[in-house]
């Protein structure tokens, strides 16, 4: 350990080891000489906490903290070794006579002078020998089990070889007369912001544009306080202060002068840096920060006032709705984009946007597949979005085309799937056969049989589970309705049917009552590719929630700025691929190519084969690409049977694939690319500059006339086949009554 001298007096060696402090103030007394030694450890870490935790290299081979021990004299040492870092806080604002702390970033002789000035010389060297000087005339206090600090003191930092970084002292909230302030709204915000640092409350007693005058809040407090305005400048500055608190603060746990804009005033740098911070954690940061317990309405209010000067009113995002539409046909050519109003008011009814990127990507390369869904907004006006979705060769959602409608009826759905239909005919000269999959509500079903004759319209099988369980709540059933939908035969269909009728003849009749070719993989007439499910929403349900809730152009640049980024990063995946079909498709194929080793082939021509395995026989078509157990056509890939005909007869299996999965095809999907869109700053100037730009700017867009209840909206989505649903009436065992259970009986016994 190196040896450093401290120069005290009296005969006591004093170190200062681990779990001591050191505590220097101006009320201890301590007899300084000549015969005290300091010993610091050269093993150990100097830190001096300053406000940013910097840290301080004294030059030795090792960082080191203030190692200090403690001994009685020369008879025996009791030492309480430590290594105990060194914190000098600086949140405290230096008074007059105050200590000054000077520190270099070099290995200097510390002294601490007559003027309670701790200097670290330049010109010493600071090898193995460190002394500290302590002049005999100051007060010295040694108390174990303190923290280390220089009271009244100022901390000046040199830093010759290192950069130091700047200390950050912490706010003032001491008012003095003649501080001035920018303006009254200053003048006011700094009071505010005082009386809730110090605890206590004011009470307003004049505020015009020329004065302020407040006093304490609580009854025969004398404190009061008046500030003005200076003569021909906006400067307000503070004329009088009376007295001091006597009140001792405030004793309740709420504040007075936390208003919602203060709120707002307090998180708002928080929330530009994250817009999905909650109002539960605003009311903790501000009950740690502040001390301060507010209700979840005023935070949530704070948090409304701060996103609505960010991202725009909620009416603002109405009006603008022609000129966006306009800049989303300026910037991606071949898309669609059209506003309706109503006619007599202007008041929004609908909204349409179909990407051109979207539309090449369904026409070119997705299967004929649609899901058709819907969710309720949550802003300020409500409103629903309706979502058309396709599906890509590897199975992922494939947003076509979205709506937005003021409210959802039959009339809006026959809109939507009009506009989709008319999206689908001018960007193809043969109108694909569509498989349509939704709730069937009928909006959807008069609306797709008007605008898709020809397609295949089958239910969506979450909503009808869904529906089943809510009805049955049996678990077991539902998964043997589940089984039921899967089946690939009809045999197969009828014996999941039969199981349900043993374990409930309720079930299956409500069951039956559904026509199977609805539903059903063994009846239904189209291609699903083994998708029973649309499944948009809760498979979008991580972002779109989140979108719901914004101003409807935040909302609808959210669902791009998702498509946006989703088509680039699937691009991107694609291009690493190296197999022939996309990696969904490959271990299906995988699968089929194991199990087809174990079957035996008999051809009876160039194109037809029967497959004997331990299920039964099965015959295999490969020039019309079917098989008797009907998973080559329901899937779109050979099935296990098919592989093993084609292995037999040396076929390439890849080559016998709908031209969806393979990667190729894949890659085409996302091509194109959606491009982003201007600040709605630039949107006037971009347009005038356009020539292509037809957007009538005169056009006014109001608001819609639903406002939203009051109440926190509901999180679960009513299903449509739920609404009007006879609710199960409750039988009361106790007193043979309906409409209340046993529990909550209250018949006299």
């Amino acid at each position: 350990m190196a040896n450093h001298d401290l120069i005290l007096g009296q005969s006591h060696n004093l170190r200062l080891r681990q779990n001591q402090q050191l505590v220097l103030g101006h009320d201890h007394n301590l007899g300084l000489g000549q015969n005290h030694d300091l010993e610091l450890g050269q093993a150990h870490e100097h830190h001096l906490g300053m406000g940013h935790d910097h840290e301080l290299d004294l030059g030795h081979h090792h960082d080191h903290e203030l190692g200090l021990e403690q001994s009685q004299n020369d008879e025996g040492e009791v030492g309480h070794g430590y290594g105990h870092e060194n914190n000098l806080g600086t949140d405290r604002k230096p008074e007059q006579g105050g200590h000054e702390l000077a520190l270099t970033a070099q290995n200097h002789e510390l002294a601490l002078s007559d003027n309670n000035e701790l200097v670290v010389s330049e010109n010493q060297e600071l090898d193995d020998n460190l002394e500290l000087t302590v002049v005999q005339e100051q007060e010295m206090g040694l108390e174990s089990g303190q923290d280390l600090t220089f009271e009244q003191s100022q901390l000046i930092v040199y830093s010759p070889v290192i950069q130091a970084r700047t200390v950050s002292i912490a706010p003032n909230f001491e008012l003095a007369v003649g501080q001035e302030f920018p303006d009254v709204f200053s003048c006011r915000r700094a009071l505010r912001d005082t009386a809730i640092a110090l605890h206590f409350e004011m009470q307003t007693i004049k505020s015009d544009k020329t004065r302020f005058t407040a006093k304490c809040a609580s009854e025969g407090c004398p404190w009061r306080i008046h500030a003005a305005k200076l003569p021909g400048v906006p400067t307000f500055t503070i004329r009088t202060i009376h007295e001091s608190h006597i009140c001792g603060g405030i004793s309740h746990l709420g504040h007075q002068q936390a208003s919602v804009q203060w709120v707002a005033n307090s998180v708002e740098q928080r929330l530009k840096e994250n817009p999905n911070y909650r109002p539960k954690e605003i009311l903790e940061e501000i009950h740690r920060v502040h001390g301060i317990t507010l209700s979840y309405k005023q935070a949530w209010r704070g948090k409304e006032r701060i996103m609505a000067a960010m991202r725009g009113s909620f009416e603002e995002g109405y009006r603008l709705l022609p000129q966006y539409c306009d800049q989303v046909k300026r910037t991606n050519p071949g898309s669609i984009a059209s506003v309706y109003g109503n006619l007599a008011d202007n008041c929004f009814q609908r909204l349409f946007i179909s990407f051109q990127a979207s539309i090449y990507g369904f026409l070119n390369a997705c299967r004929p597949l649609l899901g058709l869904d819907r969710t309720f907004l949550k802003s300020k006006y409500l409103g629903t979005l309706f979502l058309a979705t396709g599906f890509d060769g590897d199975g992922a959602l494939f947003p076509l085309a979205f709506g937005v409608v003021d409210e959802e009826n039959d009339e809006n759905w026959m809109w939507f799937l009009s506009e989709l239909h008319n999206l689908l005919e001018i960007n193809t000269e043969n109108m694909p056969r569509l498989t349509i999959l939704s709730d069937r509500q009928k909006g959807i079903v008069d609306g797709v049989e008007a605008n898709f004759p020809t397609a295949f319209h089958g239910f969506c099988m979450r909503h009808l589970s869904e529906s089943f369980r809510k009805e049955f709540n049996d678990t077991m059933l539902v998964n043997l309705l589940w089984e039921a939908a899967h089946a690939l035969t009809v045999i197969e269909f009828e014996a999941k049917i039969l199981e349900i009728e043993e374990i409930s003849q309720d079930a299956a009749y409500w069951i039956r009552r559904i026509p199977p070719r609805l539903w059903a993989t063994a009846y239904f007439e189209g291609t699903r590719f083994g998708h029973l499910t649309a499944n948009i929403i809760e498979s979008l349900n991580t972002w779109i929630l989140e979108a719901s809730g914004l101003p409807i152009i935040q909302m609808v640049e959210c669902i791009r700025r998702q498509l946006m980024t989703w088509f680039n990063e699937r691009r991107e995946t694609s291009m690493q691929w190296t197999s022939i079909l996309v990696p969904s498709a490959e271990r299906r194929v995988a699968e089929a190519l194991e199990r087809a080793r174990t079957y035996q082939v008999l051809r009876a021509n160039e194109a037809e084969f029967e497959v004997i395995s331990h299920e039964g026989t099965n015959i295999v078509d490969i020039r019309n690409r079917c098989c008797l157990c009907r998973g080559w056509q329901l899937y779109g890939l050979p099935c296990a049977h098919a592989v093993a005909a084609l292995l037999s007869c040396r076929q390439n299996v890849h080559r016998f694939t709908e031209s969806c999965f393979t990667v190729a095809t894949y890659r085409k999907t996302y091509s194109q690319t959606i491009h982003p869109i201007p600040d709605k700053t630039l949107w006037t100037e971009l347009s005038d500059g356009d020539p292509s730009s037809n957007t009538n700017l005169e056009a006014v867009i109001n608001p819609p006339k639903s406002l939203r209840p009051p109440g926190r909206p509901r999180k679960k989505r009513v299903r449509a086949e739920d609404r009007g649903r006879v609710k199960r009436v409750v039988h009361c065992s106790r007193c043979n009554q309906t409409g209340h259970f046993r529990t909550t009986c209250a018949a006299p016994i």
